[in-house]
């Protein structure tokens, strides 16, 4: 099996660089992959104190901030690597005040974990929720390096509990301790023979909170919003759009829209906006009108949807209207919104949950979201309360930070 998995990563290897002559995302991961050993050469030498954070993506990376947050203090000393897998997280954290060096990392095969792990050298090496690499994990078992998976969650049908998953089971020794999010995750490792285990809970939950925290203050949300009934959707695709324009087409115009679109390339909000019958502005155009004057507001910018969640009445998350994956819910939760979602939310705990305790709602079609929006404005009461049994789903779920940082303490 391991000489199969070898194989088949130096195929990938060949397959992306050609697929890359043809595709923006895979071309820019391509391309940062070959240049970060030359990073690494440059920024760290051998007396330097190293950890190494490792995430798939942007979501990874926010779901291990908080644990990150609070390392960078307990190591003040020590150079931060930050590694991802893709360009969504690479592209859009490559410049953040938390860590020292960015980079790509290489494909899993065992030179480049020899030599990234020859590069960096470092002392401690955290992994966020999925990412096993059986050659890098092998090698820093190899190495006996203080290795901990976070935020983990695993799945029945993961192939670590196939017959034919030795590899990825032998890459998880490599963890000196595990961090699940919940008690499922741990019951199936112990089934393999893990016992270094503990059900600490989804880190994200500790991130949202202290969004809490933070100045949300948007003025030219407050300016657009003014004392109206905002619904926001966040993290939308075609998909979720294409039920939300004909609400919106047909709403009152006592209700205010935000929507934030996952894709902000200029011709898809070109598209969005001409299929709106409100009157619609983009954020790129707020300096140029008065936003109090429209009822739709396009976000075709990054980094203001954590933010955006604070005036929000109503939530709606993307991506499970169709196939490409729940967004994150926790954001809306966190500040006491009703949320409503797709159907295909089977591999997110989180959603199941809350819409158990009453704070989430699932549609699968126009009609649906059309009734269940309409419930939710035309009863406040049903509102609020739906938004009171998030808020508190939020805060009985905190605490996975001080259980991890105080494991590495020891």
């Amino acid at each position: 099996m391991k000489i199969l998995y070898n194989i088949l990563i130096y195929v990938v290897a060949f397959h992306l660089k050609i697929i890359a002559l043809f595709n923006e995302k895979i071309r820019l991961g391509v391309r940062g992959r070959a240049n970060t050993f030359n990073i690494l050469k440059a920024k760290i030498t051998s007396k330097d104190k190293v950890l190494w954070f490792h995430c798939a993506s942007l979501g990874e990376y926010e779901q291990g901030l908080p644990v990150f947050e609070e390392l960078k203090e307990l190591y003040h000393n020590h150079k931060i690597v930050l590694s991802f897998f893709s360009p969504s997280g690479f592209e859009i954290r490559k410049k953040n005040p938390l860590t020292d060096i960015v980079v790509y990392l290489p494909l899993d095969t065992k030179y480049n974990a020899i030599t990234f792990l020859n590069l960096a050298h470092p002392e401690l090496v955290i992994f966020v929720k999925y990412e096993i690499w059986p050659n890098y994990l092998n090698e820093l078992n190899r190495r006996k390096i203080k290795s901990i998976l976070i935020s983990a969650l695993f799945r029945k049908d993961q192939s670590f509990f196939k017959f034919y998953g030795g590899l990825m089971r032998k890459s998880l020794n490599a963890f000196e301790h595990i961090f699940v999010q919940n008690e499922s995750s741990k019951k199936l490792l112990e089934t393999i023979g893990f016992n270094n285990i503990t059900t600490s809970g989804d880190t994200r939950f500790d991130r949202v909170s202290n969004q809490l925290k933070t100045d949300n203050t948007l003025d030219f949300i407050d300016k657009f919003k003014q004392n109206k009934l905002c619904i926001v959707a966040g993290s939308t695709w075609t998909e979720d759009e294409n039920l939300l324009i004909d609400y919106i087409n047909s709403s009152s115009e006592d209700l205010k829209f935000i929507i934030a679109p996952h894709n902000i390339k200029s011709q898809q909000m070109g598209v969005l906006k001409t299929s709106i019958k409100k009157k619609t502005i983009l954020f790129s155009e707020k300096e140029k009108f008065d936003v109090s004057k429209y009822q739709v507001f396009i976000i075709d910018a990054i980094g203001f949807l954590s933010k955006i969640y604070s005036y929000a009445d109503i939530a709606f998350v993307g991506g499970a209207t169709g196939t490409t994956g729940l967004h994150n819910t926790l954001e809306p939760a966190a500040f006491g919104v009703p949320i409503i979602i797709g159907k295909n939310y089977k591999k997110f705990p989180e959603a199941h949950e809350m819409k158990e305790n009453g704070g989430m709602y699932s549609i699968s079609n126009q009609l649906e979201l059309n009734s269940t929006l309409d419930s939710l404005i035309l009863n406040t009461e049903k509102r609020i309360q739906s938004g009171k049994a998030n808020a508190s789903y939020i805060s009985r779920n905190r605490g996975a930070v001080i259980q991890i940082i105080d494991y590495i303490r020891k």
